[in-house]
């Protein structure tokens, strides 16, 4: 068994702690100029194409769906290489 300190601090229910919520981009989380949302989130049709179309003839036959995903994102307001 682990020793507790003779006076540990005291334990909140969530909601009751004195902090204060964090923003929505802490830890680096980028939000699109003009969407709002997430990279992650954002233009699901060419992600999805992109990431089955890789896996099944590599990522040199699917530079258009690369390029076509990179350009959906840059337009959401993402700075994309």
């Amino acid at each position: 068994r682990v020793a507790l300190p003779p006076n540990p601090p005291p334990l909140f229910a969530m909601g009751q702690g004195s902090s204060t919520p964090a923003p929505a981009t802490s830890g680096g989380a980028q939000l699109g100029k003009f969407s709002g949302k997430k990279i992650c989130c954002s233009c699901p049709n060419t992600k999805k194409a992109r990431d089955e179309c890789i896996p099944e003839k590599g990522e040199e036959a699917c530079m258009d769906l690369i390029e076509a995903h990179k350009m959906c994102l840059r337009a959401e307001g993402f700075t994309v290489k």
